[in-house]
């Protein structure tokens, strides 16, 4: 009987037509990223503490300095810097006090449309590229086709980063970005697109684009498709009603999923994307620079912030996208 109920749901959320799906999952990605934004925020000024920018010596005449090779060759010096963020919270207090509380917003917009592609791409067509490839693998469709999901999760949380990273490279920007910074500030989220496109062409947009397809990828893998088995494990197994105990239950497995999986990858890409331009080779070579410097440890800068932003954000989407749906799909079925 359990599996019978579970093919009837399945029925239920295919028969939405594909811009149905993809519209309600990026309502419940934004409504889920404007909640808890200031927890990214806090977790990306977290991730780029401890990246020393370089300064350079400037050059001396000859006269002054005896020193040929300073006088070729300007020296890349470490600028020192101090700790200035402690802890989730002390973070978020630092940030309030120091620079005001609508810097915890600093590229919500770009945040927000950085759901819209994202999210309704990697969710909206999860179901849809689910279902290709079960027909192409033929798993049982009584089993929970782990294999079915994970090649779904794969693809389209690779798919929809090619599409979305220049929101993501400018959403970055604006929240390392702080008042007493010197580095790159932008007045609005369209001069920001202008004006990295101009100093640093289109692939600036694209900037850290491989360890973010692999990043999202792998989160997709650790949040859309470990929900959906948790989801299906709790109707099949342990009896639970689909109802928002059900929703709740499995979107805090997969944000602890998405969390310890992904939390390396996300610092080499918020390190990366934030980089000043030929600071680093590549993705690679700021994770292997990184590693040098600082130590494992270094990878899992700012997993507190992100665990509770990861795990927040998925109670808050799941719930929401689950409620659209008993809405928007029953309304387009009737």
């Amino acid at each position: 009987m359990s599996f019978q109920r579970r093919a009837s749901e399945k029925t239920t959320e295919l028969t939405a037509s594909v811009p149905v799906k993809l519209m309600t999952a990026g309502a419940a990605a934004c409504f889920a990223d404007f909640i808890t934004f200031p927890l990214d925020t806090a977790k990306v000024r977290l991730q780029i503490q401890g990246e020393q920018p370089v300064r350079t010596v400037a050059m001396v005449p000859a006269s002054i300095n005896t020193s040929a090779s300073l006088k070729l060759n300007p020296m890349p010096v470490p600028a020192t810097q101090h700790v200035q963020y402690r802890g989730l919270v002390g973070t978020i207090t630092t940030i309030t006090r120091q620079e005001g509380f609508r810097t915890l917003y600093n590229g919500l917009s770009a945040g927000l449309q950085r759901q819209l592609c994202f999210c309704s791409i990697r969710l909206g067509l999860y179901d849809t590229v689910k279902t290709f490839y079960g027909s192409l693998l033929k798993e049982n469709e009584a089993g929970l086709q782990i294999g079915t999901r994970v090649l779904a999760g794969l693809t389209t949380g690779g798919a929809a980063v090619m599409i979305a990273q220049p929101t993501d490279v400018v959403k970055v920007r604006f929240q390392a970005a702080t008042r007493s910074s010197t580095g790159r500030r932008y007045a609005s989220t369209l001069e920001a697109y202008r004006t990295i496109h101009r100093e640093e062409g289109v692939r600036g947009l694209w900037r850290g684009a491989m360890p973010n397809v692999g990043r999202n990828a792998i989160v997709n893998v650790a949040e859309i498709v470990c929900y959906d088995v948790v989801k299906d494990c709790l109707l099949l197994y342990a009896h639970m009603p689909n109802d928002i105990r059900c929703h709740f239950s499995a979107a805090v497995v997969a944000g602890l999923a998405a969390t310890i999986v992904a939390s390396p990858v996300d610092v080499v890409k918020t390190r990366f994307m934030n980089s000043p331009r030929g600071q680093y080779r590549g993705a690679i070579d700021c994770a292997i620079r990184m590693g040098k410097k600082e130590g494992v440890a270094a990878f899992y800068k700012g997993f507190a912030p992100s665990f509770a932003r990861l795990v927040s954000w998925n109670v808050v989407m799941w719930i929401s996208y689950e409620q659209l749906k008993l809405v928007i799909f029953n309304r387009n079925q009737s």
